[in-house]
């Protein structure tokens, strides 16, 4: 049962290969693994005994290559696998590939990959969002039964929203980074991507947890599915305001179908919209350039700043420069005391409510090969960043869809309450 159905995913990537979700599928090795697990009976009754999943490039999974989407690593294989893949592992999941990305999770298209961009399979000529593309479009496109994408700024929640389907960022803390690449130590968290929201509760419980590797971790209870019946719905309205007109229209309608589920809708103002994407890319720029030092051509593959691509190089050399001594005051220490101002801030506002409810990015996904400028580009990420910035818990839901083109509902509440939006995620999911 496993073999077959795992055959059948291998045949409809080869079919679908032009959406190019993926880096990497070893269809021998993943057919071994398959049938060793149907003949494994310690696993049959663990509660992920043969889905099948899709992995980021920038997770560990031993004997793949972890390459990131960059040429800096396209050669170096995973020594080890990641806290997350031994609990997935364990738990009777299969691994069938290395999802595509941009490179090193600089992006928000999936266009920036080494490995080249990833299409949007519900609009095949529009961007998936990332960084987490691949995974995103893996699900969308029904190429596997479920994914692991991080999150460092949006990367799990924007391709979520442009493809159409469920993701999810845990509370920073919740889930191990252990065997993941940094993009930015203090943002990054793993979560599932999915193509409903119980199996995103479902992966959440399995990947989640204290990790001795990992000094960031906390203990968390299993994450139940609650009534949401009593729950005050905080809605922002400079969230709203920055939103298109088309994606408000949306994302309206869904915040009325919290109201027919008996929630109390409460409006809320966040004064400090302003300041997330300078506050989150100052902090990222200076973040990645450190976890990037590394790759210095001795170590893991090539030198990174003779190989990567332009937006890569871009957040090195911006990172390199304000990190040095004479501007690291005026940028990076200033960036910090900005995102404690907009931490507590976002603490104030969810005080009195259970979850806040938005759009999840401002516009639409533009057009494969459309040139934006950085700052048109980072402007996506201007709705998420605030949730990794304060380091609270988020997740995407479909919302309908713009002329095919999906939107996506943001759920957020506070630090390490995820059963509140997993559960939210759940009840309108059910009620549309």
């Amino acid at each position: 049962m496993i073999v077959e159905r795992v055959q059948e995913y291998l045949e409809k990537i080869e079919k679908m290969k032009d959406i190019n979700a993926y880096i990497e599928v070893n269809k021998e090795r993943v057919l071994k693994e398959a049938e060793e697990l149907e003949k494994n009976e310690k696993l049959k009754d663990k509660p992920l005994y043969g889905k099948i999943i899709a992995v980021k490039a920038n997770i560990n999974v031993k004997g793949y290559t972890i390459s990131c989407a960059s040429k800096t690593l396209e050669n170096y294989i995973a020594p080890y696998d990641a806290t997350v893949i031994k609990k997935l592992k364990a738990n009777g999941a299969l691994i069938i590939g290395m999802t595509n990305m941009d490179e090193f999770a600089c992006g928000s298209s999936g266009e920036t990959s080494y490995y080249g961009p990833t299409k949007n399979p519900k609009a095949e000529d529009r961007i998936p969002g990332g960084s987490s593309s691949g995974s995103a479009a893996a699900v969308a496109a029904d190429l596997c039964d479920m994914a692991l994408g991080s999150d460092t700024g949006g990367s799990i929640r924007n391709p979520a929203s442009h493809c159409g389907v469920v993701g999810f960022k845990p509370s920073y803390g919740v889930v191990s980074r252990q065997g993941l690449c940094d993009l930015a130590m203090s943002f990054d968290q793993i979560g599932p991507i999915t193509k409903n929201a119980e199996d995103a509760l479902l992966l959440t419980n399995i990947i989640k947890g204290k990790d001795p590797s990992d000094s960031t971790t906390v203990e968390t209870p299993k994450f139940e599915k609650e009534d949401i019946s009593n729950y005050k719905v905080g809605v922002v309205k400079e969230f709203m305001e920055v939103a298109d007109d088309k994606i408000r229209d949306k994302i309206e309608k869904g915040i009325e179908v919290f109201g027919d589920l008996g929630c109390e809708i409460v409006e809320l103002s966040y004064k400090y919209v302003d300041l997330a994407l300078p506050t989150y890319y100052l902090i990222n720029y200076v973040e990645f350039f450190s976890a990037t030092r590394k790759y210095d051509g001795r170590r893991y593959g090539y030198r990174i700043e003779e190989v990567c691509g332009e937006e890569v190089l871009r957040r090195i050399l911006i990172g390199k420069h304000i990190s040095e001594k004479e501007y690291s005051g005026k940028y990076y220490k200033r960036a910090l005391q900005a995102r404690n101002v907009m931490r507590k801030e976002m603490m104030r506002i969810l005080k009195d409510v259970d979850v806040i409810v938005g759009p999840t990015v401002p516009k639409l996904p533009h057009k494969l090969g459309e040139k934006l400028s950085p700052m048109e580009m980072y402007a996506y990420d201007v709705l998420t960043v605030p949730t990794n910035i304060c380091g609270i818990c988020a997740g995407v839901v479909p919302c309908g869809d713009v002329n095919g083109i999906p939107v996506g509902l943001q759920i957020q509440a506070k630090p390490f309450e995820d059963q509140k939006v997993l559960s939210a995620m759940i009840a309108f999911e059910k009620a549309l």
